[in-house]
């Protein structure tokens, strides 16, 4: 069981950055301890190894969709209830598979630059700190190829040179305010006529593409290392339910990872863990603490390494692994065209878009 609470501590550690976050998007913290408890409950019933926790693609996807809180929450809200219909009908193996499994990865890629464009946002809002994030970023990974190490180290080098600047220099640096009055229970900021907003429609049906995508890469590599098949259908159940009830009183979404838990001699217990760790500091509050040191700068290197190193180099090797060799002007034959449509409209506007435009293109060869 000690090594079960040490994966769960790790996994935690490496959390918290990305719980961070989406408190500089605006979610709040304590109400997401609602979708931790919904994790235990859909790992415990379906026996699943696949922890949900904070997850960088999808915070920063709605981040960056929505304008403000309430548009945002509603995307994650009618994104996780969109995915959740064909999840309970065991659907979504035949969705990818009707997709393709080039056109998926070819969105993951470009929602990996997706991410890379939020970092170098992220480091302009403050230089100092965002340069130490990105240099100590880019050398943990081309030293150990460990994004776990990769996101703490990073974030604690540049929260430590911003504090040190800030607080003992006494040099005049951006100063990011986490809204402590976020912190309570808010009900009633998702909007259910979502027919009269186009941008909330378009968000959520990105943010459940999205979750189609992340739930078979992590759910299934978080399997294969417990050495256990992962259904997906049941994780994306639970992982929906967490969202709609994190989102529905102001909270942050969560879904699957790449979870270290999977590692422990029991991961589901472990696993289990994590999530009620995690569901305590936020219902003590502590996460916003934290906030209060760490500038959104400090996010800006592992944020760059996620987006291009991990999910669009990864995701992009695996698609153009799928399709034929290269041949005339199209690339990889045809097959070319598809996964550039796919990456560039998923980078440039949402991952829906994205999956519209690769199955267009594969209609129009006929592919």
């Amino acid at each position: 069981m000690f090594t079960d609470l040490l994966a769960a501590l790790a996994v935690v550690v490496n959390g918290i950055p990305q719980g961070l976050l989406a408190l500089m998007f605006g979610f709040a913290a304590l109400p997401t301890a609602l979708a931790f408890g919904v994790g235990i409950a859909g790992s415990l019933y379906f026996n699943s190894v696949a922890t949900i926790s904070f997850q960088a693609e999808t915070i920063t996807l709605a981040g960056t969709m929505g304008k403000d809180l309430s548009e945002r929450l509603s995307m994650v809200f009618w994104g996780a209830l969109f995915l959740l219909i064909p999840s309970m009908l065991g659907m979504n193996e035949k969705i990818v598979s009707a997709i393709g499994p080039v056109v998926v990865n070819s969105m993951m890629a470009g929602v990996g630059l997706m991410l890379a464009n939020v970092a170098i946002d992220l480091f302009s809002s403050e230089r100092w700190s965002g340069s130490a994030s990105v240099a100590v970023a880019l050398v943990v990974w081309f030293l150990t190829k460990d994004l776990a190490r990769t996101i703490i180290v990073s974030v604690l080098a540049s929260t430590l040179l911003y504090n040190y600047l800030l607080r003992c220099r006494g040099m005049d640096l951006d100063v990011h305010v986490i809204d402590g009055a976020n912190e309570k229970f808010r009900f009633g900021m998702v909007k259910w006529d979502i027919w009269r907003h186009p941008r909330i429609l378009y968000g959520a049906l990105a943010m459940a593409c999205l979750n189609i995508g992340a739930n078979i890469s992590f759910g299934k590599i978080t399997g294969s290392i417990a050495g256990v098949g992962t259904d997906i259908d049941h994780l994306a159940i639970y992982s929906s339910l967490a969202d709609m009830a994190s989102t529905l009183f102001g909270g942050a979404p969560v879904e699957s990872i790449i979870s270290g838990t999977a590692t422990a001699p029991n991961p589901v217990r472990s696993s289990v863990m994590m999530m009620a760790i995690m569901a305590a500091l936020l219902l003590f509050k502590l996460l916003p603490t934290i906030g209060r040191y760490v500038h959104r700068s400090s996010i800006a290197g592992f944020l760059l390494v996620l987006g291009v190193f991990v999910t669009f180099s990864t995701n992009m090797a695996a698609a153009v692994s799928l399709v034929p060799d290269f041949q005339g002007p199209f690339g990889m034959t045809p097959w070319g065209m598809v996964i550039g449509a796919t990456v560039f409209a998923s980078a440039r506007w949402n991952p829906f878009f994205g999956l519209l435009a690769g199955v267009a293109v594969r209609l129009a060869f006929g592919i």
